[in-house]
């Protein structure tokens, strides 16, 4: 009698086991929207022909720019790649970035050699000149060793530049 017990025990244990298996899995398939929403499958979108865009250019026109907003322009240009040049000149600071100043600064001058008289292009060559020397000099020193020599270099360059050509000074000897 103790077998047929033992035996019934277990049959209960298994369907009870077996009916509350299949109970949680009957609601977690038909009682979760989300699960549903998952498999359930969504209605096509109306099949709108799309029109093609038609990209015409404008051309915008340029504002015309005197020669004081031109020369100020450049020489403003030419002050900040300067500064950020004698910035660069410290030791320990990116090589290619000192040459960039230098080319930067170097283009600016020459646009502000262009709008100057015979006269004044002859005195601004000299520091362009020496600017240009600087900017070879930089380019050679890949070790720093003579960056204090080359950042006082450039601070009287920048000196000189700003006691010759400020646009209070050169006004009136723009062509």
């Amino acid at each position: 009698m103790q077998i047929n017990a033992r035996i019934k025990i277990k049959r209960k244990v298994t369907q009870t086991i077996l009916l509350v298996t299949s109970y949680s899995l009957l609601v977690t398939l038909i009682g979760c929207d989300a699960f549903v929403r998952k498999f359930t499958r969504k209605p096509k979108k109306e099949q709108i022909p799309q029109e093609e865009m038609v990209v015409a250019p404008v051309e915008y026109e340029v504002p015309i720019m005197t020669k004081e907003e031109m020369y100020r322009q450049h020489f403003l240009y030419w002050k900040s790649w300067h500064d950020e040049l004698i910035q660069a000149l410290s030791p320990n600071q990116n090589q290619k970035k000192k040459i960039d100043c230098a080319e930067q600064a170097i283009t600016n001058l020459e646009r502000l050699y262009l709008m100057l008289d015979e006269q004044r292009q002859a005195k601004l060559d000299i520091y362009l000149n020496q600017f240009k020397e600087l900017k070879d000099a930089v380019s050679k020193d890949i070790y720093g060793q003579r960056v204090s020599f080359e950042h006082a270099t450039a601070e009287q360059i920048k000196t000189n530049i700003l006691r010759h050509f400020s646009y209070q000074k050169i006004k009136d000897y723009l062509k």
